[in-house]
């Protein structure tokens, strides 16, 4: 029996840590050129080793679960329509191969960190309470990028 390569992966607990990765850049950033997928992806691992580094945070320890945890990426979120797109997404879609690319590079570690160590982004046409009083500390592509959010 073979696997359709395109049929929806609809159970989010099979996919790999670089699939979840690939799908959140893909749902966060498929719009962006490639400084900004590999700035939201290092956000992603600024948030992996942010949680290890204190022995553990709530937004999750690892890849898959910072990209899961519920209203951190709203891509994931069950009523946004990326969630359809990011589960259903075709390997060949030109985006979703840069984006897995990206991946790869983020979980081997050979991805550079061009957001300061941030923890948080949103782009420029979202004001979020949390970013309010805080100054960006880098600025790439579309998004602002935050760290020292608690």
């Amino acid at each position: 029996m073979t696997m359709n390569t395109f049929a929806p992966r609809n159970d989010v607990e099979t996919l790999t840590e670089a699939e979840i990765l690939a799908r959140t850049l893909y749902g966060e950033a498929r719009g962006e050129e490639l400084a900004g997928i590999e700035a939201v992806a290092s956000v992603i691992l600024n948030r992996v080793a942010f949680a290890r580094s204190r022995g553990r945070y709530w937004w999750g320890n690892d890849i898959k679960a910072v990209c899961l945890k519920p209203g951190q990426f709203s891509c994931w979120n069950q009523a946004d329509p990326n969630r359809k797109k990011l589960l259903a997404v075709n390997p060949r879609d030109r985006a979703y191969r840069l984006c897995k690319r990206i991946a790869n590079r983020a979980v081997t570690g050979d991805l550079p960190d061009a957001t300061e160590g941030a923890t948080h982004y949103h782009t420029h046409a979202v004001d979020p309470y949390w970013a309010r009083g805080h100054v960006p500390v880098a600025e790439i592509g579309n998004h602002l990028f935050y760290r020292g959010i608690s």
